[in-house]
């Protein structure tokens, strides 16, 4: 039997988003092996995996229907089985990423919710709703469930943008990542993680380059590139840090996005990523 893996390091919870392994088969036997080598103990859970797992018709255009028709059908007794399968394993779903859109049903929106909350995660995961529509939709619905919606930050400038989907709901939450608004502002993420920790279900760690210095004709600069970790800008080191001085109780979850150097694989670049954050958070 494998030692059950623990990826706490200071008080800090560090795990990762199944995105990661994107590159490797993602059954769920698969997936789990992947966390307990890499001594990855917290997961946000993509539905792909937890779908396939629970019998799933295969993604394609045209089954589309299928699946919404096998989803309000699928007993809950096959995402049961998968939340025991990874616990025992030792490792904890925090997170589910199934976005709900404007065009589901309501009785998807309840499987969205019952499937996150029978894996055992507090928090839903999304992209920052541009839609003022889809925005309350799904902030109306999170508060009826009272389990929260987490809303994922690509480079969505600071501040203004949060207050609004944060003042949709007391159920409304982000899943900041730090890496996506360092390399698109050229900023510390740092204060914003300090001002919004209440509202922050979870944040996504990833190392960037800060924005090129030229601009568009729009005036917008390119974000810079995902490097190996420790090689970027991002003040990765700080954030962890904060987190643990803090004892900030939300999950930081690495999003492997850099490209694999040559020689490596993904599996060994996420420990790598694992071992920068237990070395940060000595």
């Amino acid at each position: 039997m494998a030692a059950k893996p623990n990826s706490k390091f200071g008080g800090v919870q560090i795990g990762a988003i199944t995105y990661s392994f994107r590159a490797l088969p993602s059954g769920a036997g698969d997936v789990l092996k992947y966390c307990v080598d890499c001594g990855i103990s917290g997961i946000e859970l993509m539905s792909n995996t937890a779908e396939s797992y629970a019998g799933a018709p295969p993604a394609q255009p045209k089954a589309a229907e299928e699946r919404k028709n096998w989803r309000l059908s699928v007993s809950m007794d096959k995402y049961k089985a998968f939340r025991k399968m990874y616990e025992s394993a030792g490792v904890k779903i925090y997170a589910f990423k199934l976005p709900p859109t404007l065009a589901m049903s309501d009785q998807e929106y309840d499987y969205i919710w019952n499937v996150g909350e029978t894996l055992g995660a507090n928090h839903i995961t999304m992209e920052l709703p541009t839609d003022d529509k889809l925005l309350q939709r799904v902030a109306d619905y999170a508060a009826k469930r009272k389990l929260r919606i987490a809303f994922h930050t690509h480079g969505q400038g600071g501040s203004s943008g949060f207050d609004k989907v944060l003042a949709a709901s007391k159920y409304t939450a982000l899943n900041f990542d730090v890496g996506h608004y360092y390399g698109v502002n050229g900023e510390s993420p740092a204060p914003l993680v300090e001002k919004y920790h209440d509202r922050i279900a979870s944040l996504h760690l990833k190392d960037r380059k800060g924005p090129s210095s030229s601009a568009d004709k729009t005036g917008a600069r390119a974000g810079g590139p995902n490097m190996p970790w420790g090689q970027g800008e991002t003040p990765l080191k700080e954030i962890l840090q904060l987190m643990k001085k803090r004892k900030y109780k939300f999950p930081a979850s690495i999003e492997y996005e850099y490209n694999t150097p040559e020689g490596s694989d993904v599996l060994a670049e996420m420990k790598k990523c694992v071992e920068y954050c237990k070395q940060a958070l000595a």
